[in-house]
């Protein structure tokens, strides 16, 4: 971007927000669909490594990415399956057993994919929107992920789902009163268990995103806490998918001005930036926080509304 000077900055935001917000969209998108049904997931953090891990691995041992992609949302799906599970038993807190499935995830993953760590998979492919531009940091910062896209469409169509089929009616009405929910007839803990598998496979995919495009590998600082930040990113999006869209792409902007400000020379806060995401998630949970009015939007069996 130093070619292009402070033009490059925003530029670089847009390109970096577009890139490093998708895990969150996808993450988000997964966590708003098992809140709605009334069950918090703290476990996705393990889920987003475990399905960059099984991800990676089976692209390169396969070549094909997009395999990659599907396993990657087939361990989130048993993650959440196991979730669903443990929680669905009496007394069982799922806060807790989202944490402790977030450090069994995160062990696993790192014990699984110690001998994928120096091999190269291939990456998944992208669409080019900057192919109009001579200047290559142009058309760096507008290639878009087909993930990307993917998520950017499916936001709105899980937000038609939840407000106009059955389905969306029955995730609703167990996330907001479970026993209303039992009296008109729908088994709770099996819309419960359904919306956590999808929940565990979306984001199982956010994290097939981070080692099969960008950054484009495996390690064990892969995620830097994006799955627990994703939690964050639902409550200021009010449980709605859509916002979870514009969420995720600011929570991925904040993330990139400190790459963008450092094309330009500006390098004397460049760690304090990189802290953006971070400090922009506590002053959301502060923000949101209150004694003395309930969550707009949030469902009613939720632990964070009682």
């Amino acid at each position: 971007m130093e070619a292009l000077g402070w033009w490059g900055v925003p530029l670089g935001v847009l390109g970096g927000a577009i890139r490093a917000s998708t895990p969150f969209l996808f993450v988000s998108l997964g966590e708003c669909l098992t809140e709605k049904s009334g069950r918090i997931n703290l476990g996705l953090e393990g889920t987003l490594v475990m399905g960059a891990m099984s991800g990676y691995g089976i692209s390169s041992l396969t070549g094909w990415p997009w395999l990659g992609v599907l396993v990657a949302g087939i361990a989130g799906m048993i993650l959440g399956a196991l979730h669903a599970s443990v929680c669905s038993r009496p007394r069982v807190n799922d806060i807790a057993v989202g944490i402790a499935l977030m450090l069994f995830g995160l062990g696993l993953a790192f014990y699984l994919g110690k001998p994928f760590i120096h091999p190269k998979a291939p990456r998944l492919p992208a669409i080019e929107f900057g192919w109009w531009s001579q200047s290559q940091q142009v058309r760096a910062a507008l290639e878009v992920n087909v993930l990307f896209v993917v998520g950017a469409v499916l936001a709105p169509v899980l937000l038609w789902a939840l407000n106009n089929t059955r389905w969306g009616l029955a995730i609703r009405a167990v996330g907001d009163n479970a026993d209303a929910a039992r009296a008109m007839g729908y088994p709770v803990n099996r819309v419960r268990l359904l919306s956590t598998l999808a929940g565990g496979f979306l984001a199982g995919i956010g994290g097939s995103f981070l080692s099969l495009y960008y950054p484009g590998s495996w390690n064990e600082a892969l995620s830097s806490g994006q799955g627990l930040m994703a939690v964050a990113l639902v409550i200021f999006a009010r449980w709605d998918p859509v916002l979870c869209l514009f969420a995720a792409l600011l929570f991925g902007g904040a993330g990139a001005l400190g790459p963008a400000l450092q094309s330009v020379g500006i390098t004397w806060g460049y760690y304090l930036f990189n802290a953006a995401p971070y400090v922009l998630t506590l002053a959301i949970m502060i923000a949101t926080s209150s004694t003395q009015r309930t969550l707009k939007g949030a469902p009613g069996e939720l632990s964070v509304t009682k």
